[in-house]
């Protein structure tokens, strides 16, 4: 997101702030963490820190995209820039030119930035006291929170919260309330629809309450502790945030374009890296209009895209459990995988009893944590006998989890596609179909289309009035890249829209 930085105030804006400063003054910077490495805070009228995007779509070589992903994931708040540095390939040195060359600031900047700007919408969404943002945000304890926010936005804590903007303060029923800003427009019921048709049994469920609002809700652990995560479309257009040990609740500042994100947790110590789980699930940071203009004058795809405006492609909350999910779903029907996956999570799983004063309303209740690389590795072929698999499946479960957990395949790669896809291929029993879906899911790729999905072929079949062939489908692809994700999840949501039954094996 490029903002506009003005060297007589020291403050960087958004594209769209009402202020209007003499061009003459404005710099502009790639993104906002560019603009605070210089010496410029964040405009209290606009609110650039609270946009979707910051550092989403910016142009930089696959190995910076990489570390930025990596950075995102919290990899600095364990890890020094030299680790970082090494993960993809290059020096510490040679790191941090090149992030100030193509980002404008250093890993570590960019890592501090992150923590603030996650402890400032504490600061201005809920009660919770310093000491909790600073560990709910990674910092080392108040005096550090003070420093990085005094640096970032150039008043204390204290000053900030003093500052926001006072309201009503309903009661809540518990729980930590954040504001997940996005790109608009999103389209949340279709991930509502496409998250209920795939849900694990135990593990995550879509609920909707008497006035038939929905909800995406699902087990997690942060630092050892688990929760339970609720997403949902606020309820009013100023959202509540409420602490862990109180019943007060303020407004969420720069509340426009957001969903509700309630968490319910013993601690909410380190919770920024939940958070930003469920950004990447969502795709919240995810510019569509691009996908959009290249798609729209497709003479197929186009009239969808106009139909679906806001459409995402999903992602993952978990990035090993969304490769198992749709490892399993191989050949068989979304239900049936749905039901392998939470036998999976119920025999390997970690156990999970919801937090004290979680009232959380499901029909599948949440009974356990997704099991991670290294239980299933250890578990081996004869640990998933007797959960329905055939052997050629357990063979690519183990051998998919043994990759993960001893480090051969990396899930956080930033690999260009045609990478990813072959060396996913090089794994027992993942063809085309399987590494072109964890591509889309498990890497966010723009590009990668399982041509041979059955659902795919189907969508496309009724558009085109005739059958058609995997190849058929593949070759007609090519006008839609370097996009052709997004064309996929466009067909899939026609077939859905369609039709009410569930969609047949192969399928996502």
């Amino acid at each position: 997101m490029q903002v506009s930085a003005v060297r007589t105030t020291g403050i960087y804006c958004r594209a769209d702030c009402s202020a209007q400063p003499l061009s003459h003054n404005v710099t502009q910077y790639s993104n906002p963490v560019a603009a605070e490495a210089n010496g410029f805070r964040p405009c209290l009228r606009c609110h650039p820190e609270r946009r979707a995007g910051s550092l989403a779509d910016l142009d930089v070589p696959v190995p910076i995209e990489a570390a930025l992903l990596r950075i995102n994931d919290g990899f600095l708040d364990d890890h020094d820039e030299e680790a970082l540095a090494a993960h993809v390939g290059y020096s510490g040195r040679q790191l941090r030119r090149l992030f100030e060359h193509h980002v404008g600031a250093t890993p570590t900047t960019i890592a501090r930035s992150r923590r603030a700007h996650f402890a400032r919408c504490l600061i201005d969404d809920t009660d919770l006291t310093f000491a909790e943002i600073a560990r709910a945000a990674g910092f080392g304890g108040p005096r550090q929170l003070h420093r990085a926010i005094t640096s970032v936005f150039c008043f204390t804590p204290t000053e900030l919260r003093s500052r926001r903007r006072q309201g009503e303060r309903p009661h809540l029923d518990g729980g930590l309330v954040l504001a997940v800003p996005y790109l608009a427009p999103f389209d949340f019921e279709t991930f509502i629809s496409h998250q209920s048709a795939r849900a694990i049994p135990g593990v995550e469920a879509v609920s909707a309450d008497a006035d038939g609002h929905s909800s995406y809700i699902r087990s997690f652990s942060a630092c050892g502790h688990p929760g339970i995560a609720e997403l949902a479309v606020p309820e009013s257009a100023a959202p509540m945030a409420v602490g862990p040990n109180s019943a007060a609740a303020v407004p969420a500042a720069g509340n426009r374009d957001h969903l509700q994100l309630r968490l319910h947790l013993p601690t909410y110590d380190s919770i920024i890296d939940a958070v930003s789980r469920c950004r990447a699930m969502l795709g919240t940071d995810e510019d569509p209009s691009p996908a959009e203009a290249a798609l729209a004058d497709d003479p197929l795809i186009g009239p969808l895209v106009r139909q679906a405006p806001g459409l995402r492609v999903p992602r993952s909350w978990d990035r090993f459990e969304t490769a198992i999910r749709i490892v399993v779903g191989q050949q068989i029907s979304l239900a049936a995988a749905s039901t392998m996956c939470g036998r999976i999570a119920q025999r390997f799983g970690t156990p999970f009893e919801p937090p004290s004063g979680c009232c959380v309303d499901v029909q599948v209740p949440l009974t356990h944590l997704f099991p991670g690389a290294a239980s299933l590795a250890d578990a081996g072929a004869s640990g998933l006998a007797g959960l329905g698999f055939t052997q050629r499946r357990i063979d690519t479960i183990v051998g998919l989890s043994e990759a993960v957990a001893n480090g051969d395949l990396d899930l956080s790669a930033a690999d260009t596609l045609d990478d990813t896809v072959a060396r996913l291929c090089e794994l027992p029993g993942i063809g085309p179909w399987t590494a072109h879906l964890i591509a889309m899911r498990v890497f966010g790729a723009d590009d990668a289309f399982p041509a041979s999905d059955l659902g795919l072929r189907r969508a496309a079949e009724r558009l085109v009035g005739h059958a058609v062939t995997a190849a058929e489908l593949e070759a007609l692809a090519e006008s839609w890249r370097p996009y052709r994700s997004w064309a996929a999840q466009h067909l899939w949501h026609s077939a859905a829209a369609s039709s009410p039954r569930p969609t047949g094996p192969h399928s996502h």
